[in-house]
């Protein structure tokens, strides 16, 4: 057992209390293969228990003055703060990623924290004038119930804050499915909310399985919204399955997102934002970039400064600050981008540097993969349409601004984009016509920022958005009020003259 964790063995977290379970697995570090911990595989019951709980404890929450609801988020965005070092060394061990992204992600949660407190006071509904005489009209946003969150193992803290701070502020109460992987933010993040004065019952963590805890979550009837965040394969099921029961749901899936570098870019600042966006989480990020759609006039140019610049990249154990790249999650996100390198050799593209596993000396144990560059792609190749989840970028030459957009836009996904020109006409065409959620220019695909709106068009999503104020809209419902004050029976449409 590590020091920075204080059990060998974690427990759910139901109404309160730690509910050790007896069936469990091991999480493995990826960067050493070693054991951290053993994480619960709870079945349907512990499900049942923790919806029970929710359901008590959010009758009493809804009747707190949302005020007095954030200032528990603030409590526990300053408890985050004091332990952000700690959660960042945790993470790492549990999910692979360098010391630098974690703290990054960490900070994330602080930020979310503080972010939705301060909706606590706003809230915002509408009052607008009646078509009525002495009769006043309004909207305001009321919690739904019982929210469920599945969140996946790449953002194992940032991506639960998203979701769990807009529920909790706005008077839902919380059943969260962490990924098995990357179990530990889950526990940390229940003991700060323990410690931050959240009533019981209001967050509650389950751990387990998709296919048995998060099934049970998605069928459950008294769980009336699921978010979830993960592969499209999975959530076009919950779709399906809460459309059955008309609940709500929300979805972040994937992304198959694109750097365009035009002609006249900034070619060393483009490198710089294909290095990060492409290899930073080694590429295991739904926004990192696996495309770069470059102009031909300046793809010579490019390829060769990005083949120098890879060549620094460090590789190895996230928990060495002078590493860049750490590893992948599991054998078989290796076995997938290990598939990818072949089919994309098949389809004629170039590798010219990369496409291999690192297992000896100072890899021994981990899961490394080589930051791979593939050139001379086509847009309908796979390698250039599937998401591959790992660090391998391609790059497709094109000859014009309005090709570059054409293959920007030809994928399943919309998620991000980004643009480098230094043409501050196409900046503007750019950010109207790439159908993407996120565009980004002059920067990579990546580092959204939590006041803003996170998710994407056509199969990356359902068009709900995680972050900002737009994800209350998730986590509440409308309600419209009328106040009759006239004194008499008035009939809107029928009695106005």
């Amino acid at each position: 057992m590590d020091t920075l964790l204080e059990t060998e063995k974690l427990a759910n977290f139901i109404n309160g209390e730690w509910v050790e379970v007896e069936n469990t697995t091991a999480v493995i570090n990826p960067a050493t293969g070693k054991e951290v911990v053993q994480v619960p595989l709870s079945d349907a019951n512990a499900v049942d228990q923790a919806v029970a709980s929710a359901q008590a404890a959010q009758k009493q929450w809804a009747l707190v003055p949302a005020p007095q609801r954030a200032e528990v988020l603030y409590r526990v965005g300053n408890l985050l703060k004091e332990r952000k070092e700690k959660l960042s060394q945790l993470l790492t061990m549990e999910n692979g990623k360098v010391l630098e992204e974690a703290r990054g992600e960490v900070q994330e949660g602080i930020d979310m924290a503080f972010y939705m407190a301060g909706e606590g006071r706003r809230l915002f509904g509408q009052t607008t004038p009646s078509e009525l005489k002495d009769k006043f009209a309004m909207s305001q946003r009321v919690p739904v119930g019982v929210v469920g969150i599945i969140t996946p193992w790449n953002f194992p803290i940032a991506i639960a804050t998203w979701k769990s701070f807009p529920a909790i502020v706005a008077g839902n109460a919380v059943v969260w499915k962490p990924a098995t992987e990357t179990p530990i933010m889950a526990y940390e993040l229940a003991k700060i909310f323990e410690e931050g004065g959240l009533p019981k019952g209001v967050i509650n963590v389950v751990f387990g399985s998709g296919s048995t805890v998060g099934d049970s979550m998605v069928h459950h009837p008294d769980i009336r919204v699921i978010s979830f965040t993960g592969s499209n394969e999975v959530g076009r099921n919950i779709a399906a399955e809460c459309g059955r029961q008309l609940k709500k749901v929300s979805l972040e899936m994937g992304g198959k997102n694109a750097i365009i570098v035009m002609d006249d870019a900034d070619i060393d600042l483009a490198v710089e934002g294909i290095l990060w966006s492409a290899f930073g989480t080694s590429g295991q990020r739904c926004t990192a970039c696996s495309r770069v759609i470059v102009h031909e006039a300046v793809k010579g140019k490019l390829e060769q400064k990005l083949l120098t610049a890879m060549e620094r990249l460090t590789i190895g154990d996230g928990l060495d600050e002078s590493m860049k790249v750490g590893p992948i999650i599991n054998q078989a996100g290796i076995r997938k981008i290990k598939d990818y390198i072949e089919i994309g050799k098949e389809e004629g593209a170039k590798l010219l540097v990369g496409g291999h596993e690192f297992r000896d000396g100072a890899h021994q144990g981990g899961n490394y993969f080589s930051p791979t560059l593939f050139t001379d792609a086509t847009a309908d190749m796979r390698i250039a349409q599937e998401e591959i989840f790992g660090p391998v970028v391609s790059l497709i030459p094109v000859q014009s601004f309005e090709e570059a957009v054409e293959v920007n836009n030809g994928v399943e996904f919309g998620l991000s984009s980004s643009i480098f020109t230094q043409n501050v006409n196409r900046v503007f065409q750019a950010q109207r016509d790439l159908d993407t959620g996120i565009v980004y220019v002059n920067a990579g695909t990546t580092g959204a920022e939590i006041h803003l709106p996170f998710g994407g068009t056509k199969g990356t999503g359902n068009g709900h958005r995680d972050s900002g104020v737009q994800a209350l809209d998730v986590f509440t419902e409308w309600k419209a009020v009328y106040v009759d004050y006239s004194g008499k029976l008035q009939r809107a449409q029928i009695d106005v003259e």
